[in-house]
Protein backbone atom coordinates (compact mmCIF):
# COMPACT_ATOMS: atom_id res chain seq x y z
CA UNK A 1 0.00 0.00 0.00
CA UNK A 2 1.90 3.15 -0.68
CA UNK A 3 0.19 6.77 -1.20
CA UNK A 4 2.94 8.65 -3.78
CA UNK A 5 4.08 11.14 -0.91
CA UNK A 6 6.56 12.34 -2.94
CA UNK A 7 4.91 13.12 -6.04
CA UNK A 8 1.89 14.68 -4.69
CA UNK A 9 3.79 17.50 -3.10
CA UNK A 10 6.11 17.65 -5.76
CA UNK A 11 3.11 18.71 -8.46
CA UNK A 12 2.87 21.49 -5.59
CA UNK A 13 6.64 22.26 -4.93
CA UNK A 14 7.99 21.93 -7.50
CA UNK A 15 5.33 21.55 -10.10
CA UNK A 16 7.12 19.60 -12.48
CA UNK A 17 6.69 15.94 -11.33
CA UNK A 18 4.07 13.94 -12.68
CA UNK A 19 2.72 10.93 -11.05
CA UNK A 20 4.55 7.66 -11.69
CA UNK A 21 2.81 5.22 -13.94
CA UNK A 22 1.43 2.41 -11.73
CA UNK A 23 2.63 3.76 -8.08
CA UNK A 24 0.21 1.95 -5.40
CA UNK A 25 -2.51 3.92 -3.74
CA UNK A 26 -1.16 4.66 -0.43
CA UNK A 27 2.23 5.33 1.69
CA UNK A 28 4.24 2.79 2.87
CA UNK A 29 2.54 0.90 5.99
CA UNK A 30 -0.26 4.25 6.15
CA UNK A 31 -3.76 4.01 6.15
CA UNK A 32 -6.20 6.24 6.19
CA UNK A 33 -7.84 7.74 9.52
CA UNK A 34 -10.99 8.77 9.96
CA UNK A 35 -10.88 12.29 11.44
CA UNK A 36 -12.11 11.10 14.68
CA UNK A 37 -9.35 8.57 15.17
CA UNK A 38 -7.03 11.58 13.72
CA UNK A 39 -8.69 13.58 17.02
CA UNK A 40 -8.29 10.75 19.22
CA UNK A 41 -4.40 10.63 17.95
CA UNK A 42 -3.96 14.63 18.62
CA UNK A 43 -6.01 13.96 21.60
CA UNK A 44 -8.03 16.55 21.07
CA UNK A 45 -12.46 16.17 22.15
CA UNK A 46 -14.79 14.24 20.28
CA UNK A 47 -17.36 16.00 19.46
CA UNK A 48 -19.84 14.04 17.98
CA UNK A 49 -21.74 13.45 20.77
CA UNK A 50 -23.56 16.19 23.60
CA UNK A 51 -20.51 15.52 26.03
CA UNK A 52 -16.32 16.20 25.13
CA UNK A 53 -14.01 14.17 26.51
CA UNK A 54 -10.40 13.86 25.44
CA UNK A 55 -8.12 11.06 24.73
CA UNK A 56 -4.80 10.63 26.01
CA UNK A 57 -3.21 9.22 22.88
CA UNK A 58 0.31 10.48 22.72
CA UNK A 59 2.85 8.46 22.50
CA UNK A 60 6.86 9.24 21.59
CA UNK A 61 8.03 6.66 19.84
CA UNK A 62 11.95 5.23 20.05
CA UNK A 63 13.40 3.52 17.45
CA UNK A 64 16.61 1.77 18.73
CA UNK A 65 19.47 0.09 17.29
CA UNK A 66 21.96 -1.77 19.76
CA UNK A 67 25.14 -3.09 19.17
CA UNK A 68 28.82 -3.53 20.90
CA UNK A 69 31.88 -1.76 20.75
CA UNK A 70 32.82 -4.06 17.83
CA UNK A 71 29.51 -2.90 15.74
CA UNK A 72 27.71 -6.53 16.16
CA UNK A 73 24.48 -6.21 16.53
CA UNK A 74 22.71 -7.26 18.96
CA UNK A 75 19.71 -9.36 18.41
CA UNK A 76 17.06 -11.30 20.52
CA UNK A 77 16.49 -8.57 23.06
CA UNK A 78 13.28 -8.35 24.72
CA UNK A 79 11.12 -5.54 26.22
CA UNK A 80 12.96 -5.79 29.84
CA UNK A 81 16.15 -5.38 28.21
CA UNK A 82 15.06 -2.20 27.59
CA UNK A 83 15.30 1.11 30.07
CA UNK A 84 13.99 4.35 28.60
CA UNK A 85 14.43 7.54 30.76
CA UNK A 86 13.32 10.92 30.39
CA UNK A 87 14.78 14.25 31.17
CA UNK A 88 16.25 11.49 33.74
CA UNK A 89 12.69 9.80 34.63
CA UNK A 90 12.40 5.83 33.79
CA UNK A 91 9.19 5.42 31.87
CA UNK A 92 6.67 2.68 31.53
CA UNK A 93 7.03 1.03 28.07
CA UNK A 94 3.70 0.80 26.68
CA UNK A 95 4.62 -1.10 23.69
CA UNK A 96 7.95 -2.53 22.03
CA UNK A 97 7.94 -4.58 18.87
CA UNK A 98 11.75 -5.65 16.93
CA UNK A 99 11.52 -4.83 13.22
CA UNK A 100 9.26 -6.49 10.82
CA UNK A 101 8.41 -4.40 8.49
CA UNK A 102 10.60 -3.31 5.27
CA UNK A 103 13.12 -0.46 5.07
CA UNK A 104 11.65 3.07 4.16
CA UNK A 105 14.32 4.85 2.92
CA UNK A 106 15.32 8.21 1.25
CA UNK A 107 18.41 8.18 -0.68
CA UNK A 108 18.83 11.83 -0.31
CA UNK A 109 22.05 12.64 -3.17
CA UNK A 110 23.85 16.28 -2.99
CA UNK A 111 23.81 16.37 -7.02
CA UNK A 112 26.01 20.15 -8.02
CA UNK A 113 28.09 21.08 -10.77
CA UNK A 114 30.98 21.63 -7.75
CA UNK A 115 34.57 20.87 -8.78
CA UNK A 116 33.60 19.92 -11.90
CA UNK A 117 31.27 17.46 -11.41
CA UNK A 118 33.24 15.40 -9.42
CA UNK A 119 31.83 15.29 -6.16
CA UNK A 120 28.21 14.55 -8.60
CA UNK A 121 29.55 11.86 -10.13
CA UNK A 122 31.09 10.21 -6.87
CA UNK A 123 27.56 10.45 -5.11
CA UNK A 124 26.11 8.66 -7.95
CA UNK A 125 28.40 6.00 -7.53
CA UNK A 126 28.28 5.48 -4.43
CA UNK A 127 24.28 5.20 -4.78
CA UNK A 128 24.21 2.44 -6.73
CA UNK A 129 26.46 0.76 -4.49
CA UNK A 130 23.74 1.09 -2.14
CA UNK A 131 21.09 -0.25 -3.80
CA UNK A 132 22.58 -3.59 -3.86
CA UNK A 133 21.98 -4.17 0.05
CA UNK A 134 18.27 -3.73 -0.54
CA UNK A 135 15.45 -6.36 -0.55
CA UNK A 136 12.53 -6.83 -2.95
CA UNK A 137 10.43 -5.39 -0.55
CA UNK A 138 12.29 -2.35 1.26
CA UNK A 139 10.58 1.13 -0.38
CA UNK A 140 13.65 3.67 -1.98
CA UNK A 141 12.88 7.11 -3.04
CA UNK A 142 15.69 9.11 -4.80
CA UNK A 143 16.19 12.94 -4.05
CA UNK A 144 18.68 14.90 -5.61
CA UNK A 145 19.39 18.62 -4.90
CA UNK A 146 21.42 21.44 -5.97
CA UNK A 147 19.83 24.95 -5.04
CA UNK A 148 16.70 23.03 -5.00
CA UNK A 149 15.46 19.21 -3.70
CA UNK A 150 14.79 17.27 -7.10
CA UNK A 151 12.26 14.49 -6.36
CA UNK A 152 13.82 12.02 -9.14
CA UNK A 153 11.90 8.61 -8.18
CA UNK A 154 9.05 8.47 -5.68
CA UNK A 155 9.26 5.44 -3.29
CA UNK A 156 9.16 2.17 -4.88
CA UNK A 157 10.42 -1.58 -4.26
CA UNK A 158 11.57 -1.63 -8.48
CA UNK A 159 15.16 -1.13 -8.04
CA UNK A 160 15.73 -1.09 -11.13
CA UNK A 161 14.16 2.65 -11.55
CA UNK A 162 16.49 3.84 -9.01
CA UNK A 163 19.19 2.20 -11.40
CA UNK A 164 17.90 3.77 -14.70
CA UNK A 165 17.51 7.37 -13.04
CA UNK A 166 21.20 7.73 -11.40
CA UNK A 167 22.42 5.92 -14.59
CA UNK A 168 20.83 8.73 -16.58
CA UNK A 169 21.91 11.79 -14.63
CA UNK A 170 23.05 14.20 -16.88
CA UNK A 171 25.05 17.40 -15.96
CA UNK A 172 24.69 19.27 -12.78
CA UNK A 173 22.54 22.47 -13.01
CA UNK A 174 24.04 24.65 -10.18
CA UNK A 175 27.30 24.49 -8.77
CA UNK A 176 25.39 25.83 -5.28
CA UNK A 177 24.34 23.14 -2.53
CA UNK A 178 21.62 23.73 -0.46
CA UNK A 179 22.32 21.23 2.36
CA UNK A 180 19.76 22.79 4.85
CA UNK A 181 16.66 23.37 2.64
CA UNK A 182 17.11 19.64 1.01
CA UNK A 183 17.15 17.97 4.53
CA UNK A 184 13.57 20.30 5.53
CA UNK A 185 11.77 19.83 2.39
CA UNK A 186 12.66 15.93 2.59
CA UNK A 187 11.46 15.86 6.69
CA UNK A 188 8.53 17.67 5.50
CA UNK A 189 7.85 14.96 2.61
CA UNK A 190 8.33 12.02 5.54
CA UNK A 191 5.66 13.49 8.29
CA UNK A 192 3.37 12.08 6.01
CA UNK A 193 4.66 8.22 6.31
CA UNK A 194 3.89 6.38 8.95
CA UNK A 195 6.29 3.72 10.05
CA UNK A 196 9.80 3.56 10.70
CA UNK A 197 11.51 6.19 7.93
CA UNK A 198 15.19 6.63 7.29
CA UNK A 199 17.80 9.05 5.25
CA UNK A 200 20.67 8.16 3.44
CA UNK A 201 22.43 11.71 3.41
CA UNK A 202 25.07 11.51 0.46
CA UNK A 203 27.19 15.26 0.58
CA UNK A 204 30.33 16.57 0.94
CA UNK A 205 28.23 18.91 4.10
CA UNK A 206 28.69 21.90 2.00
CA UNK A 207 25.62 24.26 2.54
CA UNK A 208 25.87 27.65 0.06
CA UNK A 209 22.56 29.83 0.16
CA UNK A 210 20.40 27.71 2.36
CA UNK A 211 16.81 29.82 3.52
CA UNK A 212 17.29 27.57 6.63
CA UNK A 213 19.47 27.78 9.16
CA UNK A 214 21.55 25.24 10.97
CA UNK A 215 19.17 26.51 13.56
CA UNK A 216 16.06 25.67 11.71
CA UNK A 217 17.32 22.19 10.92
CA UNK A 218 18.41 21.14 14.34
CA UNK A 219 14.67 22.27 15.67
CA UNK A 220 13.10 20.36 12.87
CA UNK A 221 14.74 17.23 13.53
CA UNK A 222 13.54 17.65 17.22
CA UNK A 223 10.28 17.06 15.94
CA UNK A 224 11.08 14.36 14.10
CA UNK A 225 11.71 10.76 14.39
CA UNK A 226 13.62 9.69 10.65
CA UNK A 227 16.30 8.08 11.43
CA UNK A 228 19.54 10.06 9.38
CA UNK A 229 22.54 8.12 8.27
CA UNK A 230 25.57 10.13 7.13
CA UNK A 231 27.84 9.46 4.04
CA UNK A 232 30.35 12.30 4.09
CA UNK A 233 31.49 12.02 -0.22
CA UNK A 234 35.02 14.73 0.70
CA UNK A 235 36.62 12.74 3.21
CA UNK A 236 39.58 11.39 1.30
CA UNK A 237 40.06 14.34 -0.83
CA UNK A 238 39.93 16.80 2.14
CA UNK A 239 42.30 14.22 4.52
CA UNK A 240 44.85 14.32 1.45
CA UNK A 241 44.76 18.23 0.71
CA UNK A 242 43.28 19.88 3.09
CA UNK A 243 42.31 18.40 6.68
CA UNK A 244 42.40 22.01 8.19
CA UNK A 245 39.61 23.11 6.27
CA UNK A 246 37.70 25.32 8.58
CA UNK A 247 34.77 24.89 6.32
CA UNK A 248 35.12 21.08 6.31
CA UNK A 249 35.41 20.58 9.23
CA UNK A 250 32.37 22.44 10.22
CA UNK A 251 30.54 20.46 7.94
CA UNK A 252 31.54 16.94 9.50
CA UNK A 253 30.12 18.18 12.60
CA UNK A 254 26.84 19.13 10.89
CA UNK A 255 26.39 15.51 9.80
CA UNK A 256 27.04 14.15 13.06
CA UNK A 257 24.49 16.43 14.36
CA UNK A 258 21.97 15.21 12.10
CA UNK A 259 23.07 11.60 12.67
CA UNK A 260 23.62 11.65 16.50
CA UNK A 261 20.09 13.57 16.69
CA UNK A 262 18.01 11.25 14.87
CA UNK A 263 19.78 7.78 16.93
CA UNK A 264 21.46 7.10 13.09
CA UNK A 265 25.35 7.34 12.31
CA UNK A 266 27.80 9.60 10.58
CA UNK A 267 30.27 7.97 8.01
CA UNK A 268 33.55 9.46 6.84
CA UNK A 269 35.21 7.11 4.57
CA UNK A 270 38.77 7.50 3.18
CA UNK A 271 38.95 4.79 1.20
CA UNK A 272 36.51 3.38 -1.30
CA UNK A 273 37.04 -0.49 -0.10
CA UNK A 274 35.63 0.97 3.38
CA UNK A 275 31.54 1.35 1.39
CA UNK A 276 30.66 -2.32 1.30
CA UNK A 277 30.77 -1.90 4.94
CA UNK A 278 29.61 0.66 5.34
CA UNK A 279 26.28 -0.03 3.77
CA UNK A 280 25.74 -3.59 5.21
CA UNK A 281 25.79 -1.72 8.49
CA UNK A 282 23.27 0.95 7.22
CA UNK A 283 21.24 -2.10 6.33
CA UNK A 284 21.51 -3.97 8.97
CA UNK A 285 21.24 -1.74 11.09
CA UNK A 286 17.78 -0.54 9.80
CA UNK A 287 16.43 -4.34 9.65
CA UNK A 288 17.63 -4.84 13.64
CA UNK A 289 16.13 -1.64 15.07
CA UNK A 290 13.55 -2.16 17.84
CA UNK A 291 10.49 0.36 18.34
CA UNK A 292 9.66 1.63 22.12
CA UNK A 293 6.72 3.63 22.48
CA UNK A 294 5.71 5.40 25.95
CA UNK A 295 2.80 7.49 27.16
CA UNK A 296 4.44 10.86 29.11
CA UNK A 297 2.66 11.42 31.77
CA UNK A 298 0.38 14.71 30.74
CA UNK A 299 1.91 17.20 34.17
CA UNK A 300 5.03 17.12 31.01
CA UNK A 301 3.25 18.22 28.66
CA UNK A 302 5.60 21.31 28.52
CA UNK A 303 6.10 21.92 24.60
CA UNK A 304 9.65 21.89 25.42
CA UNK A 305 12.29 19.42 24.48
CA UNK A 306 12.71 16.74 26.48
CA UNK A 307 15.83 14.58 27.00
CA UNK A 308 15.94 10.88 25.75
CA UNK A 309 18.49 8.01 27.24
CA UNK A 310 17.56 4.09 26.32
CA UNK A 311 19.74 1.55 28.22
CA UNK A 312 20.05 -1.93 27.26
CA UNK A 313 19.76 -4.10 31.00
CA UNK A 314 19.51 -7.54 32.46
CA UNK A 315 17.07 -9.24 34.72
CA UNK A 316 18.65 -7.09 37.59
CA UNK A 317 18.49 -3.79 35.80
CA UNK A 318 21.68 -3.69 35.99
CA UNK A 319 23.38 -2.81 32.37
CA UNK A 320 23.13 -6.11 30.24
CA UNK A 321 26.66 -7.66 30.50
CA UNK A 322 27.74 -8.80 26.99
CA UNK A 323 30.84 -10.92 26.12
CA UNK A 324 32.73 -11.87 22.07
CA UNK A 325 33.82 -14.89 21.29
CA UNK A 326 36.89 -14.81 23.17
CA UNK A 327 34.71 -14.09 26.14
CA UNK A 328 36.36 -10.75 26.92
CA UNK A 329 33.63 -8.10 28.11
CA UNK A 330 32.43 -5.61 25.35
CA UNK A 331 30.77 -2.17 26.29
CA UNK A 332 27.41 -1.45 24.36
CA UNK A 333 26.29 1.10 21.90
CA UNK A 334 22.79 2.42 21.66
CA UNK A 335 21.74 4.51 18.86
CA UNK A 336 18.00 6.36 19.50
CA UNK A 337 17.24 9.68 18.82
CA UNK A 338 18.38 11.97 21.42
CA UNK A 339 14.82 13.65 22.58
CA UNK A 340 11.83 14.57 21.23
CA UNK A 341 9.70 18.35 21.90
CA UNK A 342 6.88 17.32 24.32
CA UNK A 343 3.02 18.80 23.40
CA UNK A 344 1.73 21.72 24.77
CA UNK A 345 -0.53 21.16 27.81
CA UNK A 346 -4.30 22.94 27.01
CA UNK A 347 -5.16 25.27 28.99
CA UNK A 348 -9.16 25.35 29.73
Amino acid sequence: MFFPLFTSLAVVVLGTLALPVGAPAQTPQESQSSQAEQKEQEGQAVEDSPYKFVIDATLVNVNVMATDEDGNVLSGLKKGNFRVLDNGVPQEIVDFSPTTSPITIVLLMEYSSASYNYFAYKAADWALRFIDHLEPHDWIALVTYDIKPNVRVDFTHERYRVYDELNSLGFPGFSDSNLFDALMDTLDRLDRVKGRTSILLMTTGSNSFSAATLDDVLDRLRKSDVTIFSVNLAEQEYVRYGSSNINFLQAKNWLRAFSDRTGGIAFFPRFEGELPDIFRSIATYLRSEYTLSFRPPMASWDGRYHRLKVEIVGPDGKPLKVTNQQGKRRKIQVYAREGYTAPKARTQ
